[in-house]
């Protein structure tokens, strides 16, 4: 059998070894950038999160873009399966905080270059670098082969789409897959960006531009019904345009599945709660802020906040509390300084809406999943063509499930 795959990418490479395993087969990975995995080479800040240490059956959990959908692609291809790979072409991996899994070396490279020792393993398949793929070649609903840009036809008995998504298009995840699909009766659910930084109050977040707050607890409130969508503890990163950091890009993977989201936000109704002090109670803080305006008593308002704040964020405190800067601090009232306290336990920033999904670690939306056999990862509308990777219509939140998702739904199309 011949089979084609599109996309050099972990989901693209991984069909191909599980295709090449069946010796019979004659495998051809296509990839139109000049080197495989280039996306795979900024995931995990370039460090690479290569899947978790979770049971398999909690990545379903996990996954609030179509979880169920890839309970069969998780039985044939485990987190445990993807680390024997890695370890077994010379690379040991560690465990990190959220069970997250990386290479020892902290380094993409490393986990990219264990894959491509892999292939060369096998003799029967053939990768072109620089190969676009135009079109996929049907006839009578069944596959027949691939046209490239250079206009040559590559005739093939089964085709692997794993082109990716539309988030970071530099490194080749364009959307085109979709396209292709498209042209060939699939339905693509609406494409939106997932773990996606937030834009929100430029008044607030342009004048902290480039701040990181450590050990924050978080929470994203519709205020309209006065729910809680989303809650997280951890890091979090003020930018000209708005909020970003790991608590904000998994608190999008929620907001943009809330109900009228997009209206919410036109109508200011979804708001930001950052506690910059959580291990202090209400009362405690209070007391230590005593403390440290005792210390510096004849200094005014402005001056008295270094111990308390980072440099970049008492402007803004200071503009939110209403109390006069210039204000010595043993005048300052208790009103003012309980006004001071709730600030910090509760600082409220507008949230405006999602930076584009050219900016998101991941897509949502995708190939249909009615569209697919979850078993096999073929279409049900084209025999012979199978998906692999971001671009079917599931995502997850960080933490390494995405990659085991591109691992899996590989491996899966590469054996069927």
């Amino acid at each position: 059998m011949k089979v084609v795959i599109i996309g050099g990418g972990p989901a693209g490479i991984i069909s191909a070894i599980s295709s090449a395993k069946q010796k019979e087969n004659k495998v051809i990975l296509l990839e139109k950038n000049k080197t495989l995995g280039k996306k795979l080479l900024i995931t995990g800040k370039g460090r690479c999160n290569i899947t978790s240490s979770l049971n398999i059956e909690d990545f379903i959990k996990n996954i609030p873009g179509n979880g169920k959908f890839l309970y069969s692609a998780f039985q044939n291809f485990t987190n445990e399966d993807i680390i024997n790979l890695i370890e077994s072409n010379g690379l040991k991996v560690k465990e990190e905080r959220g069970n997250r899994i990386f290479p020892v070396t902290d380094k993409a490279q490393d986990v990219l270059n264990c894959f491509i020792k892999e292939l060369k393993k096998y003799k029967n398949i053939e990768t072109k670098l620089g190969e676009k793929v135009e079109k996929i070649i049907t006839y009578e609903n069944n596959v027949k082969g691939v046209l490239l840009s250079s206009k040559e036809i590559i005739e093939a008995d089964k085709i692997i789409l794993a082109t990716g998504g539309k988030s970071y298009p530099l490194t080749g995840s364009n959307g085109e897959g979709y396209k292709m699909a498209k042209e060939l009766g699939h339905h693509i659910e609406s494409i939106k960006g997932s773990l996606v930084p937030l834009e929100a109050d430029k008044f607030i977040c342009q004048n902290m531009q480039g701040l990181s707050l450590r050990n924050i607890k978080m929470e994203i409130k519709d205020i309209e019904k006065n729910k809680k969508i989303y809650e997280d503890f951890g890091e979090l990163l003020f930018t000209h345009f708005g909020v970003s950091g790991p608590t904000i890009l998994s608190s999008s993977a929620h907001l943009l599945r809330y109900k009228n989201i997009d209206k919410l936000l036109k109508e200011n109704k979804i708001k930001l709660y950052i506690d910059l002090k959580p291990a202090l109670s209400e009362e405690e803080l209070d007391k230590r802020i005593l403390r440290d305006f005792e210390e510096f008593k004849n200094k005014e308002f402005k001056n008295s906040l270094d111990k308390l704040l980072p440099k970049k964020m008492i402007e803004t405190v200071i503009k939110l509390s209403k109390i006069n800067e210039y204000k010595r601090v043993n005048e300052i009232t208790k009103e003012e300084r309980q006004k001071l306290v709730a600030i910090l336990k509760k600082f409220e920033i507008n949230i405006e809406g999602f930076r584009p999904v050219e900016e998101a670690i991941v897509t949502a939306g995708g190939i249909s999943t009615k569209e697919i056999n979850p078993k096999t990862m073929e279409s049900k509308i084209i025999k012979g063509l199978y998906f692999a990777g971001e671009i079917i219509d599931v995502d997850a939140y960080t933490g390494g499930f995405n990659l085991q998702i591109a691992y899996s739904t590989g491996f899966t199309a590469g054996l069927s």
